[in-house]
């Protein structure tokens, strides 16, 4: 397998997959829906010609012993991709039998399966039919690879409608990655009023789309900014000239299907805004204003410490105890490395490289209660740090997302000192191991 491994897109794989199975999913009636989790990463590296065998070869005895109308594959990885692991490829209620499955691996699949040193398995409750394959990452950690680029495309209201249940809760989940609010079918529609107006997108099958839909939509646009996107089958999709219609969605969607279409749809709007800038105000010395902001943030932290250590132990509750949480556990960093096949000192300076002074960029995020961006940069921070087992970086990183789950965000400025400290700690820490190491 070593000889034929490289770095592929996994998208074009299952677009390759979807395109060659036309003719039976066409003979089958079989409408083929792609579910990726986000923590697969978009590039591997790995066999692909052996992958897009295998898969082709599942699907099509499932399409050709499943009385299902609609086949979700879906695709699983663990939370934490560190360099090699294994990707799942799923398809549940098959309603084919454990011995005809088992069969079919034994026939068809398991040259495949010594190629790739992959393994095939059938879960009885489910009828789930499933094959883990393994494959290496280009960049350690990395598995996040649809971030809108301006927080103008934010906050947009999506209605959703579609013939199928399962590709509208496919959508749905796909919108939902970039936070958007998704009403899904013609009932939540009008448990909105009925009113159009209300969107920003409304994304539409093509087959659904009438001329009462049509006038109805050019009606809201004279005085709303909706958009309409068209979903089409790529097997029969047509150009429409319309002047309402803003853009088509072709099957099979995916995530990055999603992110390309929000961007074409806004990239518009985000360059025509203009944005009122606010009266200059005179900074003589901006270091020290910066510098002052923190040091006040940070006595407040400092003095809170105090009070808890004046504090009987039996005051503290055990969740606000981190006498077991290091500032850099060395030695649960170095074994991740260790397994990831990385220097460890070398994702140390990277840290460094990536992260110092970031305390001043949280800060200003942070004051601007920028939501995207506070949240992006709280996942990236628990990431890297856990990486290296920078354990109390990790973990309040992960306090400031919770911010977000319990509409908390009031309390961005008391976290601004505590990460200001905490990463000056982990910083010494990081810098004096590095010194001990040359």
């Amino acid at each position: 397998m070593k000889e034929v491994e490289k770095f592929f897109d996994i998208n074009m794989v299952l677009m390759t997959i979807y395109s060659a199975l036309e003719q039976v999913r066409e003979e089958e009636k079989i409408e083929l829906v792609y579910d990726i989790d986000s923590t697969i990463p978009k590039e591997l590296r790995g066999d692909a010609a052996s992958v897009t065998h295998i898969l082709t070869q599942l699907l099509m005895f499932v399409f050709q012993n499943t009385h299902k109308h609609e086949v979700i594959l879906s695709l699983y990885a663990p939370k934490d991709f560190l360099y090699e692991e294994f990707i799942t490829f799923a398809i549940d209620n098959t309603g084919i039998s454990r011995e005809k499955a088992l069969s079919f691996f034994d026939a068809r699949l398991k040259p495949l399966l010594d190629r790739l040193d992959a393994t095939a398995s059938y879960a009885e409750e489910t009828e789930r039919i499933s094959i883990s394959v393994p494959f290496k990452l280009q960049d350690l950690g990395n598995r996040r690879y649809y971030r809108l680029p301006d927080i103008g495309m934010l906050g947009k209201n999506v209605l959703l409608i579609c013939k199928s249940k399962i590709i509208s809760e496919s959508l749905q989940k796909m919108f939902k990655y970039f936070l958007y609010e998704v009403d899904v079918g013609a009932q939540a529609y009008k448990e909105r009023g009925s009113n159009l107006a209300h969107y920003d997108l409304f994304v539409l099958e093509d087959s659904l789309l009438t001329e009462g839909i049509e006038e109805l939509v050019q009606k809201v646009q004279q005085k709303h900014d909706l958009k309409l996107v068209i979903l089409q089958d790529a097997d029969n999709a047509k150009v429409m000239n319309k002047k309402y219609l803003s853009a088509y969605l072709v099957k099979p969607v995916m995530q990055e299907s999603i992110y390309e279409l929000i961007i074409s749809l806004f990239e518009e709007d985000v360059k025509e805004r203009k944005i009122k800038r606010e009266p200059e105000k005179p900074i003589i010395n901006m270091e020290k204003y910066i510098i002052d902001a923190f040091k006040k943030s940070e006595e407040a932290y400092v003095s809170m410490e105090k009070v808890k250590s004046e504090l009987k132990p039996s005051v503290l509750s055990p969740a606000r105890k981190q006498d077991t949480v290091q500032v850099l556990n060395v030695a649960a960093g170095e074994k991740k490395m260790k397994k990831a096949g990385v220097d460890y000192a070398k994702e140390l300076e990277k840290f460094i490289e990536t992260f110092d002074h970031s305390d001043v960029y949280f800060r200003d995020i942070a004051k601007s209660k920028a939501a995207w961006q506070i949240k992006e940069f709280a996942i990236d921070l628990e990431k890297n740090a856990n990486l290296i087992g920078a354990e109390r970086i990790a973990q309040l990183a992960e306090k400031i997302s919770l911010l977000f789950v319990y509409d908390n965000l009031d309390m961005l400025p008391v976290y601004t000192g505590k990460y200001h400290v905490e990463l000056t700690k982990l910083l010494s820490e990081i810098r004096s191991y590095l010194k001990k190491r040359k």
